[in-house]
């Protein structure tokens, strides 16, 4: 519309009354079409210019945001907004102070709802001619995907609960079998050594210590991660880690290979429990490769994902044990919790994270992490440069 504007522009001199009067109505009908679909989106719209004053405001915009009383049009947005809070983020992000651009608030005005926000740059020419603030009511889709994860725990919890009934029972069968030695020598006329009855209780207290481990783990696993996602460059962390186990690594005989993609991009991450995640993952390819291998840790960059990805030379896996490795207490090895995978794959998704597990027996495993790079914001930050 635009290009036939300019067009018409370079010849109305010579247009008659008639070409005019047909050239306004077709912009008429255009802006009207334009307004039309404008106001019968679900989602608000608020455009501002370059001096963050309104320049326009569709209905639904209007119905979701606090505005306070009287016309906002050509007033700076955030002076508009009765919630403090979503005015400090506007006043934040519209100003470049803030580099977060989209973010979701709570509101308890009448009723409860929650509203996802996003600034995008109005780019013309490779400069920023002003802002676009897009507005969606998730309120149902939140509930929605609280009540999903609500099932998807109480499922959990039956497995991780009938796999804890299970994990007990041979410590606590273990702790009564030595428990009815004791009494037997004690209550017997036979002398007893102090050494057979250190013995016995040695044995209780190991199984005592397994019982709990157990229970910590069990606990770890269904209690909410209480996840502090900053946006930071993985790769201190990774380094850190496998400084950690260099010892451990070379004992076991295994040659560590490490390529991170330098320089990173950022990505929100918990730095406690993503260690955590790659501890548990690294623990595995060491127990899968009793004789030695080579273990292989990179990072890599696949559209707008960053990858980790942990590669061995080990047993490797089944192809039916594949699905089955992130459940609750499934594990081949004769020790362990059988927890740690599934410890990994809650971490991954606490990040809006996905995992992925390639392996062949005889040959090694690959588990590749991947997190979303945060694009909103790369995309305003490559604009304001622009516009320099």
């Amino acid at each position: 519309m635009r290009k036939f504007l300019q067009r018409a522009l370079a010849i109305i001199d010579k247009m008659d009354h008639a070409q005019i009067r047909v050239l306004l109505e077709d912009v008429a009908m255009e802006s009207e079409l334009q307004e039309m679909v404008l106001e019968s989106m679900s989602d608000g719209v608020v455009v501002t210019d370059k001096e963050n004053r309104i320049l326009l405001v569709n209905k639904s915009a209007e119905r979701m945001l606090p505005f306070n009383v009287g016309d906002p049009a050509e007033r700076v947005l955030w002076e508009c907004i009765r919630d403090r809070e979503i005015a400090a983020f506007f006043r934040r992000a519209l100003s470049g102070l803030d580099k977060v651009i989209d973010r979701e608030f709570t509101l308890t005005e009448g009723f409860v709802r929650t509203l996802a926000l996003t600034v995008m740059p109005l780019v013309r020419q490779g400069a920023i001619q002003g802002n676009m603030i897009h507005i969606e009511d998730v309120t149902e889709k939140r509930a929605k995907e609280a009540r999903l994860r609500r099932a998807e725990s109480l499922a959990a919890l039956t497995t991780l609960t009938a796999g804890v009934a299970h994990e007990i029972k041979n410590p606590l069968a273990s702790i009564g079998i030595h428990i009815e030695l004791i009494r037997k020598a004690i209550g017997g006329r036979q002398t007893v050594s102090s050494a057979k009855v250190s013995e016995n209780l040695e044995v209780i207290k190991e199984e005592v210590e397994r019982l709990n481990r157990i229970v910590v783990d069990f606990l770890f696993a269904v209690r909410p991660m209480n996840t502090e996602l900053q946006l930071e460059d993985p790769n201190p962390l990774v380094r850190e880690l496998l400084d950690f186990l260099r010892f451990e690594l070379e004992q076991a005989g295994i040659a560590l290979e490490l390529e991170l993609l330098e320089p990173s991009p950022l990505i929100r991450l918990d730095a406690k429990y993503l260690k955590q995640a790659l501890l548990n993952i690294v623990k595995n390819s060491i127990a899968a490769m009793p004789g030695g291998g080579r273990l292989r840790v990179e990072s890599r960059r696949k559209g707008n994902t960053l990858q980790l990805r942990v590669s061995d030379t080990g047993a490797g896996i089944p192809e039916e044990n594949l699905d089955k490795i992130f459940e609750p207490y499934f594990t081949t090895r004769d020790f362990g919790s059988g927890l740690g995978l599934t410890l990994v794959y809650k971490i991954v998704k606490e990040h809006l994270g996905e995992i992925a597990v390639s392996s062949k027996p005889g040959e090694g495993t690959t588990i590749t992490l991947s997190f979303p790079i945060p694009q909103k914001e790369k995309r305003l930050i490559g604009y304001q440069e622009e516009s320099r």
